[in-house]
């Protein structure tokens, strides 16, 4: 373990996080808010542990698979930690825990929340809440790659612990350079997305954290009502951009060097679409006794749809009220997720068309027991390693969420709010149903289940490994 550039990457990072802490202290100057002191004590605080961090250069650059994801597991929570000293020290928040499952809440852009009154807060820190969406969507380390490579030829054990899919490759030759690609579509696609926002009539303020929370597919609001007090223009131009930020990236990257012939191959962006199309359809029709006219019933089930299959956690209505069938078709999509390599969480959707081939070829051996069977996505031959890890995580995510519903299930809630409430949190997506349902948060939990959940968030948003490795002590060893 090459402990000295581990500790040398999580001072960059913090580093990078007191520039975010203090242009958002900037903001509260603008306000005139009291509350950005916290801002400016945290931003310090970050800038000189980061400070002592980087002050020497690693004399060993040798950086392995386990290096990668021991440092993205520990990024995650040493910039959570940092993240959470604002609501600590203002006082918004006193709570350590509830200020911890808020931050992580936002960075692994889960958007689940623990308060009960949004509106309250001081516009600066709500800033900074949905800030935290925008940072941790696209993900901590690639960002920091973006502007400063940090391990030569290394850097893609990062990127590979960080980013979310069954398989990560690189968009050009260099890995810096693909994270320098990846961040300016994302920059640009909520840039035009705050565009649509003012165009519709929202401030300033609301259209950058809207659009934070949609390109992060995080969810945090700035309302107690979430999306559900805006006008049906808002709502439909956030769903649609919900739906754009869970594809896949690199297909707005073949649309930009125009390689139309690979967009349409791709098995993973034409199952995404049908299953929001046909979700859609369903439950449009399913809840149409709901709403004054078939339109709207289905104008809200696609945003629903939209919402919780991206995992991003907006709403415009109590879904919780909606008939059984529509409530088990959300809870589906809450497992599905959104494409591998977008911001959204869940299993994702290629994992899931994956399973489903390999399920198919797995029954005709049987009929056909000397036949030969490949299984192919986007027309390729998918590799050996490649199933045999999709099948290893399947079996891991399952174990970790029938263990966090177990341990929920101390507290004595009913087992919908138990099973939801983990699936909201290892999925990435915020609320779930009965009592963490939309209009509901996660306030009433014990300090214990908090922990649960934010372990929850913190192992969805990095695809499990990384925080199932910091508990192996082999992992530890210095050779």
């Amino acid at each position: 373990m090459n402990f000295g550039f581990i500790t040398y990457i999580l001072g960059w990072i913090l580093n990078f996080q007191s520039g975010f802490l203090f242009l958002t202290f900037v903001l509260s100057l603008f306000y005139g808010e009291k509350s950005g002191y916290a801002l400016l004590v945290s931003a310090a605080i970050s800038f000189l542990i980061g400070i002592i961090c980087t002050w020497r250069k690693p004399k060993h650059k040798s950086f392995y698979a386990k290096d990668g994801f021991v440092a993205v597991a520990l990024g995650w929570i040493v910039v959570s930690i940092s993240g959470a000293l604002p609501f600590v020290i203002s006082g918004e928040i006193p709570s350590i825990f509830d200020a911890m499952f808020e931050t992580i809440s936002g960075y692994t852009t889960t958007g689940a929340t623990i308060l009960t009154n949004v509106e309250a807060m001081s516009k600066c820190l709500l800033f900074w809440r949905s800030f935290t969406h925008w940072i941790g969507g696209m993900g901590v380390l690639v960002f920091v790659m973006c502007i400063l490579p940090l391990a030569g030829g290394n850097n893609m054990h990062l990127m590979r612990a960080e980013s979310p899919g069954p398989s990560v490759g690189k968009l050009v030759p260099r890995v810096h350079s693909t994270a320098v690609i990846l961040y300016g579509i994302y920059t640009a696609l909520t840039v035009i997305e705050v565009i649509f926002l003012l165009a519709g009539g929202m401030s300033m303020f609301d259209a950058i954290t809207t659009s934070f929370g949609t390109a992060g597919t995080g969810g945090f609001g700035v309302r107690n009502d979430s999306i559900a007090g805006y006008s049906t223009y808002i709502q439909n131009v956030v769903g649609v951009f919900m739906v754009l930020f869970g594809v896949n990236f690199s297909i707005y990257f073949l649309a930009l060097v125009r390689k139309p012939k690979e967009i349409l191959h791709s098995d993973e962006l034409k199952s995404y679409i049908g299953i929001i199309i046909a979700s859609t359809l369903i439950i449009g029709f399913n809840i149409r006794g709901y709403f004054p006219t078939l339109g709207k019933a289905i104008q809200q089930a696609f945003f629903q749809v939209g919402s919780i299959m991206t995992t991003t956690g907006f709403s415009t209505t109590d879904f919780n009220k909606w008939p059984s069938l529509s409530k088990g078709i959300l809870v589906a999509l809450m497992f599905v997720g959104a494409c591998a390599g977008s911001t959204g969480g869940g299993i994702k959707v290629s994992r899931v068309v994956m399973a489903f081939k390999n399920i198919k070829n797995e029954i005709a051996s049987f009929v056909h027991p000397k036949s030969i069977h490949t299984l192919r996505m986007e027309g390729k031959i998918v590799k050996n390693d490649v199933v045999r890890s999709v099948n290893t995580y399947l079996v891991l995510y399952f174990l970790v969420f029938a263990v966090s519903v177990l341990l929920i299930s101390i507290e004595n809630f009913s087992l919908e709010t138990s099973f939801t409430s983990v699936a909201a949190t290892l999925n990435n997506i915020g609320p779930g149903l009965d009592l963490v349902g939309p209009m509901d948060n996660f306030a009433k939990f014990n300090p214990f289940s908090k922990c649960v959940f934010m372990f929850d968030m913190l192992a969805g948003r990095l695809e499990l490994i990384p925080m199932i490795i910091l508990f192996s002590p082999w992992v530890w060893k210095r050779k």
